[in-house]
């Protein structure tokens, strides 16, 4: 699958020119441990070629699968990611910056594979979990949910003595 995210960077005129990319479950696939499975996105790429650099404009629209970290389901997860990389022709190759990376003058293309992965996750919550329905109840398993239910500890509902010796030096003061 590598190679099929390719921009062509030796021999491209200046001025603008425009890329568009599916990502599909192949894409996932090739990224081991991956905590997306499979998707179904749109990458639009946007560049603009001057004689120092070429500047992307990176735009992922779709969907991807990923396991709610509450009920342990998969489901779908919308993505909308806007991004801005910066390839800058040099002697020697440099990604240092994320935003900025150089190339040498004699490369003939560039793989946007791993900057495409990367904004995808970057996309998603620290923490995913169904959407709430339309009357802001959860869509998570029901089952899953109770079973949650029943394994919360119940300590919250009954003192603590180590919180209330801790309590009393507060008031005391």
């Amino acid at each position: 699958m590598s190679g099929a995210y390719i921009i062509p960077i030796n021999g491209l005129k200046e001025g603008r020119h425009n890329y568009n990319f599916e990502i599909d479950k192949g894409f996932f696939e090739q990224f081991e441990g991956s905590e997306i499975e499979e998707g179904k996105l749109n990458a639009e790429v946007n560049a603009e070629k001057s004689s120092s650099h070429l500047d992307l404009s990176i735009k992922i629209t779709g969907t991807v699968r990923v396991t709610c970290d509450r009920c342990l389901e998969m489901f779908d997860y919308t993505v909308n990611s806007s991004n801005r990389l910066l390839v800058k022709f040099g002697k020697q190759a440099d990604n240092s910056d994320p935003d900025i990376i150089t190339v040498q003058e004699d490369e003939s293309e560039i793989d946007l594979n791993q900057y495409f992965y990367e904004y995808i996750v970057l996309a998603l919550p620290i923490q995913k979990v169904h959407p709430d329905d339309i009357e802001g109840h959860s869509t998570c398993n029901p089952e899953m949910l109770g079973k949650l239910k029943e394994y919360v500890s119940g300590e919250e509902d009954g003192s603590d003595p180590r919180w209330d010796e801790l309590k009393k030096l507060m008031s005391n003061n």
